[in-house]
């Protein structure tokens, strides 16, 4: 039996940079807390007030995987994903292929904590070039 899988690197080395920068960033929001990402349809102490829809991503790298799933989220303007949930196929040759998807969603403004700003104002007060310059 003979299988053809695609290839997600259409168009060469052409946005590695630009993809490598967002996933580091999701990579470092998540790990240091500031985007939870849950199984759970919300998440305690926060009220969501925006549900920005599906977010996915698929690939042959589990971390590259979660975290583009995230960086993607991050993308739309999302603070969190809840809902997540993972697959992983298991091909003949050995190889797997992972699935990852949630529902990115916004929180309600707390003035008093700053960290409840949506990260694209965050990053437009700072300066600070993001996902969503690069992308």
């Amino acid at each position: 039996m003979f299988f053809l899988l695609g290839s997600d690197k259409k168009g060469g080395n052409r946005g590695k940079k630009q993809n490598s920068e967002g996933l580091e960033e999701a990579r470092e929001m998540f790990l240091s807390g500031k985007f939870p990402v849950v199984t759970t349809s919300e998440i305690e102490g926060r009220r969501i007030v925006k549900v920005l829809g599906l977010v996915c991503c698929r690939g042959f790298d589990s971390d590259e995987t979660f975290f583009g799933m995230a960086s993607r989220a991050m993308s739309k303007g999302a603070q969190a994903i809840i809902g997540y949930n993972e697959n992983v196929a298991f091909h003949p040759d050995g190889s797997k292929y992972f699935s990852c998807y949630g529902t990115a969603v916004m929180f309600d403004y707390d003035p008093a904590d700053p960290d409840c700003m949506p990260f694209m104002l965050q990053r437009a007060r700072s300066g600070q070039r993001g996902i969503d310059a690069v992308m």
